[in-house]
């Protein structure tokens, strides 16, 4: 392997979001998306913060509101995220997310067919966006 190159088993390990309202941004990505709530800052000592995660990983998904409680989110023409890409294990649990989605009444923005994967978009409270996705399988 190049010295340049990172090693293929190197993962992201987690996003950290800004959010205007922490209860409602634990919410969504807890009832909406799924995820498990492993600590509630309030609850453990570090007010404004919430961490959340898929089975027994510490944190997928880190909130807080340091510096932008009852914040907007940024306008067009801004630098920083696109989305956050969230990938299901197939399927199945892809449409499971999406019939919560439907169910919590949360705006779907689009959904794709890329012939590798299938995505659904959609934004968060906090405007932060999303793509909800797995990999097909090459028998598909």
């Amino acid at each position: 392997m190049n010295q340049l190159e990172l090693h293929p088993d190197v993962h992201i390990g987690h996003v950290h979001l800004r959010v205007a309202d922490l209860a409602r941004a634990t919410a969504f990505y807890r009832d909406v998306l799924g995820f498990a709530v492993t600590a509630y800052g309030p609850d453990f000592g570090l007010p404004g913060a919430a961490f959340l995660a898929a089975g027994s990983y510490h944190h997928h998904i880190a909130l807080n509101t340091w510096e932008s409680e009852g914040g907007e989110p940024p306008s067009n023409g801004f630098t920083g995220l696109h989305h956050l890409a969230v990938l299901y294990p197939n399927r199945r649990e892809l449409v499971c997310t999406v019939r919560r989605l439907l169910d919590h009444s949360h705006p779907i923005d689009g959904a794709q067919d890329h012939c590798a994967t299938v995505s659904v978009y959609l934004s968060d409270p906090d405007g932060s966006g999303i793509e909800l996705y797995y990999n097909r399988p090459r028998e598909e």
